[in-house]
């Protein structure tokens, strides 16, 4: 195929245009779909560009011009017109406000790709690469994308991003229908969604903080208390929680709570985000001692895997290798060593698992937990 140029592809600034562009397509259109977003100093994704391709034709969608979720969402919402992406996770946070239930129908390269046998984790110019023999430039990775006009070289990037989805599509489609892998790809993708379009975040986020899993229950409580108010605090200040409290600080705060405000204060220098009625209010906030209701409702912390249970997680770990060899599937793809670690502290059946998981690797795995 020959390689677009920057002036191939049609700028659409206005909700007309992008209905026309839209109409054209065929109802069972396979549309390839990327974004182009900025997130750094923000909780949410900043989307700046929308880029779409589909049999040669390529537009990128100005959504700082006017309201592009209208238009897109009776085309991409719902019907049957799949949305080719690459690794869509982030893509599909940035769209979230305009599609909340994402895409009808979403086909995540990435994730066929690690189904057909070409990796985990593989890059869309690797795979590019391999599958359409081009090449592709990552020079305006880390651009400005909002800035308005985009240069020459912006919009041949955006545009190139999507020239490709479509024949890999087309190539990855037919490998997993020869290995009779269509229909876990699709419950992937679905739980991809279902992740991305999450509106709230952790409900337990303490339990990743492994560290504190020798801590009381009582200061776990407090901890996830102090969590759960970051993550609350970034999403409504549009910040990253990270300047609200860095985790060292969250940690420290909930091993040793501030005496005072003056104390807080002190002790929170340097955080960009956490101003004064933001101080005022996580004081108030530490002050009470958790009582027996929220510790209940705290997951204890996973401690470290140590005697029968290590030699459990071991054995786990070499069936899941054993049973991902005989599928021909990454065992990071079929099953992570942390949901493993997880299953095993919890002895709850993990989320992850649940579907085509389930029926592969449920018996093996629950045949392994130590008495």
């Amino acid at each position: 195929m020959s390689v677009p140029t920057a002036a191939d592809a049609t700028w659409i600034d206005q909700r007309d245009t992008l209905e026309a562009w839209l109409a054209e397509l065929p109802a069972d259109a396979a549309l390839g779909v990327d974004t182009e977003f900025m997130r750094r100093n923000t909780f949410h994704p900043q989307l700046a560009l929308l880029q779409l391709g589909w049999n040669g034709r390529y537009a990128l969608v100005d959504p700082l011009a006017f309201d592009i979720g209208s238009a897109l969402h009776p085309r991409l919402a719902t019907g049957p017109t799949v949305t080719v992406m690459h690794s869509a996770g982030e893509d599909l946070e940035a769209l979230a406000p305009l599609l909340p239930e994402g895409p009808g129908t979403l086909f995540d390269t990435q994730i066929a790709a690690a189904f057909v046998g070409m990796g985990l984790g593989l890059s869309y110019r690797a795979l590019v690469a391999e599958l359409a023999g081009a090449e592709l430039d990552k020079g305006e990775t880390r651009s400005d994308w909002l800035q308005r006009p985009l240069t020459e070289s912006q919009r041949l990037y955006a545009t190139l991003d999507v020239v490709y989805l479509e024949p890999v599509h087309a190539q990855l489609a037919a490998r997993l229908a020869e290995r009779g892998r269509t229909a876990w790809h699709a419950e992937d993708c679905e739980r991809l969604k279902r992740r991305a379009n999450t509106l709230e975040g952790d409900p337990q986020p303490q339990r990743s903080f492994r560290a504190a899993s020798d801590w009381s229950h009582a200061q776990q409580a407090l901890l996830r208390r102090i969590l759960l108010w970051r993550d609350r605090s970034a999403r409504t200040l549009d910040r990253p929680r990270s300047w609200l409290l860095e985790d060292a600080l969250a940690l420290d705060l909930a091993q040793n709570p501030p005496s005072s405000l003056a104390d807080l204060d002190q002790r929170s220098r340097g955080q960009r985000a956490l101003r004064s009625p933001q101080r005022a209010e996580l004081f108030e906030l530490i002050k009470p001692a958790p009582d027996a209701e929220e510790q209940a409702a705290t997951a204890a912390i996973p401690a470290p895997v140590l005697g029968p249970a290590k030699k459990a997680l071991a054995a786990m770990k070499d069936t899941v290798d054993r049973l991902a060899g005989e599928l021909d599937l990454p065992a990071g793809l079929l099953c992570p060593r942390k949901v493993v670690e997880e299953y095993l502290v919890t002895r709850e059946w993990p989320e992850f698992l649940e579907g085509w998981r389930r029926e592969v690797l449920h018996g093996p795995l629950s045949g392994l937990l130590p008495d």
